[in-house]
């Protein structure tokens, strides 16, 4: 199917690149993304792809790091009943290596959002993957026109690669091919 080809994705000026299906849109070409995000979504399904570079959290113990973004995450948005569902170990990302110092891949999955903290600890930069597949579509959202209201269609339901699959090629493809933009 068409909307399953997945090909490597330039991200921040092409520094970075990550593999996803080409049925994620980039969104600045839609609307304005800060310039720490990029924003992929599959408007056929209202589903979203978010890279996002932060300044790291040292505060933060890496096998609980992905948990507590998910709670901050959940906390800005006025999430209501919030929680983590599940959370990986935390991983070795040699691939993401810099000068000898390692970086961590941490996953966390809560209700509607799969997120993944890579602690870059070599520049000091937590990087999130996270990646949205709405349960329901509000009647009031943008998206409502377009893909309906009411229960929401899983991508894999219609034929094309699951969310959670996106979510796990986008994280294990990830490659930083330029360390000067940290």
């Amino acid at each position: 199917m068409p909307e399953d080809i997945v090909y490597q994705h330039p991200l921040f000026g092409g520094k970075i690149a990550s593999t996803f299906p080409h049925r994620f849109q980039d969104v600045s070409n839609i609307r304005q993304v800060p310039d720490h995000q990029e924003v992929f979504a599959d408007p056929s399904h209202d589903e979203s792809l978010i890279f996002e570079l932060l300044e790291f959290k040292p505060d933060v113990a890496d096998n609980g790091s992905a948990a507590w973004f998910l709670q901050d995450l959940a906390t800005e948005q006025d999430a209501e009943g919030s929680v983590v569902i599940e959370q990986s170990g935390v991983l070795e990302a040699p691939g993401l290596m810099y000068k000898n110092m390692p970086a961590v891949v941490i996953t966390a999955v809560g209700q509607m959002v799969y997120l993944a903290n890579l602690h870059l600890k070599g520049v000091d930069t937590d990087v999130l993957v996270t990646a949205y597949e709405p349960i329901v579509i509000n009647p009031f959202s943008e998206s409502a026109d377009t893909v309906g209201a009411g229960v929401a269609v899983p991508a894999a339901q219609a034929g094309c690669m699951p969310m959670e699959e996106v979510f796990k090629l986008a994280v294990t493809s990830f490659r930083v091919h330029d360390w000067g933009l940290f």
